[in-house]
């Protein structure tokens, strides 16, 4: 049996998930495209090349990734560019997203020295998304995304070719329906003017529950009224939804004042920041979930434990899981759907060690694709 911790993701899953995407954009006549931010296992591009040609980037470094590793330039979009870094931006980019007009005016004219063959456009806010959660909500009132309309002027500026509005997360089908009636009502008037519109991510296709007869005829029929729109999607959960997990141990059983806590060789802070930020009670498999208020009342029961981290951070916990037995050290806990917004987010706080990263192939057989050791660490700070 493999060492613990580490995440697996499984090839099978994977080329499900990609296959559907694939269809639905032949389908819609639309294209997808990877988002890093998301999902970054570079290991597997091979896997992902067989379904889609384009990713997308937001750092220097993301976009060489795509360039370097996945073998085409990156659409890329950034809160603010800087001097230093768009060098490396136009060399490995092929569209790029202003999210304001200052920065737009002070780049381009950088674009057309450089012979003028990226394509350039503008990040909109609708003011509108459906998002409840206030952290991952980019149009909040306030926020620092997107060029709202009452801000562009009449004729769109020299080189602007296109829109991306993103204001989705892990959002269903009837949500971009209500999104593309706000983009028209605020920016109806450019969508003439531009050859293409990229709708962001969020849009969880793969879910079970989602409706992608309705994502596709939304996207067909958008596109009816505006046949000279290339329309780009870049979910980035999607591609990795349900794919792979995350394999931890149990070290050690401590309680007080009757409350059991298992403490893991994985951290939530390190490894599953999102379960923290967001926050949501991961599935584990073999075990019942309490979320609250489910789980008032139950905590002291015998098969009932919180999870704890192996960090010194007070908050490196969950809880509460109801589990089949009694956990003793040594088990094996197994964490469900931990491979979008997790390898990408880890961190090494604490000098906590990193899981490992392991591929399953579907013939059964288990690729390690990484394994992290103390350099990993120290050469952080080197």
């Amino acid at each position: 049996m493999r060492e613990t911790p580490y995440y697996r993701i499984e090839e099978r899953l994977l080329r499900n998930n990609l296959a559907l995407i694939r269809r639905t954009a032949n389908e819609a006549g639309v294209e997808f495209i990877l988002a890093f931010k998301a999902f970054a296992l570079w290991k597997t591009f091979f896997i992902f090349r067989d379904y889609i040609a384009h990713t997308t980037a937001s750092s220097p470094n993301e976009a060489r990734l795509a360039f370097e590793e996945f073998g085409s330039k990156a659409h890329t979009y950034s809160p603010a560019y800087e001097d230093k870094d768009f060098d490396t931006i136009m060399r490995c980019s092929s569209h790029i997203t202003f999210n304001s007009l200052q920065q737009f005016e002070h780049f381009y004219p950088r674009i057309v020295e450089n012979g003028k063959l990226i394509s350039c456009g503008l990040r909109i806010n609708p003011q509108y998304s459906e998002i409840e959660t206030t952290l991952y909500n980019p149009c909040a009132p306030g926020s620092r995304f997107g060029i709202l309309a009452e801000q562009l002027p009449d004729q769109l500026p020299e080189g602007v070719e296109g829109f991306h509005c993103h204001n989705h997360c892990e959002s269903s089908a009837a949500a971009l329906v209500h999104t593309l009636e706000h983009i028209e009502a605020r920016f109806g008037k450019w969508l003439p003017a531009i050859k293409w519109l990229n709708l962001g991510g969020g849009h969880l296709l793969t879910r079970k529950d989602y409706d992608v007869r309705l994502l596709i005829d939304t996207l067909k029929s958008f596109k009816a009224r505006y046949p000279q729109l290339h329309l780009i999607l870049e979910p980035g959960s999607a591609f990795a939804w349900q794919t792979g997990d995350l394999f931890a141990s149990v070290v050690d059983i401590v309680e007080n004042d009757g409350i059991k806590t298992a403490i893991l060789n994985v951290s939530f802070t390190c490894h599953m920041p999102d379960c923290l930020e967001m926050p949501y009670w991961p599935a584990i498999r073999g075990a019942e979930t309490l979320e609250p208020p489910q789980a008032a009342g139950r905590e002291r029961e015998p098969l009932v434990y919180r999870l704890g981290g192996n960090s010194c951070l007070s908050g490196d916990f969950m809880g509460y899981w109801r589990f089949e037995q009694p956990l003793q050290i040594g088990d094996t806990i197994r964490f469900s759907d931990m491979i979008h917004y997790t390898t990408v987010k880890t961190n090494m706080f604490n000098g906590i060690p990193h899981p490992s990263l392991v591929l399953l192939r579907e013939n059964g057989e288990e690729e390690l694709l990484r394994r992290f050791g103390y350099e990993d660490y120290r050469d952080r700070m080197d």
